[in-house]
């Protein structure tokens, strides 16, 4: 799944997440979602935000859930702490962010995988993608991938996770739900993962 966050939208990873747990349940697992983010320069909307964000990382609810018991920072902003569980795919497929002004290092200390935008601009040329599934060539080889210009719009699922059959089969991913709202109560961790998409935050000293 390739996701393009508009640059004049989304300049922080805490609005830009959106491409994370609005796409979750269309994502296979040991998936890949790439995110295009050219206007994203920091990671929380304000300063408190932003340094809780780096220093915590998005590691997935049980290591988060641990912090949280262990660090008074975080029992004081429950909103963080929830916004850096829905920001993990809790190990089940990987995260590679590409942002316009946020440095490899940075990316992956809080525990996405990184990508070069100008690199995958090139490769998903979002000019050139519609809404929905594309086959896009890459060094010689096609390559199908599901785009989404815009997550604030919609909620993306495949149909079984609903435990509904699709008239389009059991793997097809929904259209976005802009007029069923669904709401999910409970989303379980995959084992006791502490990283995202197998990728831990790093030690930065």
């Amino acid at each position: 799944v390739v996701v393009h966050l508009d640059k004049d939208e989304f300049h922080s990873t805490w609005l830009g997440n959106k491409a994370i747990y609005r796409t979750r349940m269309a994502i296979a697992d040991d998936g890949e979602l790439i995110v295009l983010a050219p206007g994203v320069r920091q990671f929380g909307e304000d300063d408190e935000i932003d340094k809780l964000i780096r220093a915590h990382g998005y590691i997935g609810t049980p290591s988060i859930l641990e912090a949280m018991n262990k660090h008074e920072d975080l029992q004081e902003n429950l909103s963080a702490v929830a916004h850096l569980i829905h920001g993990s795919s809790e190990g089940r497929f990987s995260i590679k962010y590409c942002p316009g002004h946020l440095t490899k290092e940075e990316i992956e200390n809080v525990g996405f995988k990184f990508g070069d935008l100008e690199l995958m601009g090139k490769k998903y040329d979002v000019k050139n993608l519609k809404d929905g599934w594309n086959t896009v060539t890459i060094d010689g080889v096609e390559e199908e991938i599901y785009y989404i210009s815009n997550p604030a719009l919609g909620l993306w699922a495949v149909q079984k996770r609903f435990g509904k059959a699709s008239g389009e089969g059991e793997d097809s991913i929904a259209k976005p739900l802009l007029d069923n709202v669904v709401t999910i109560e409970k989303q379980n961790s995959v084992g006791n993962s502490g990283g995202v998409g197998g990728w831990k935050k790093t030690n930065s000293g």
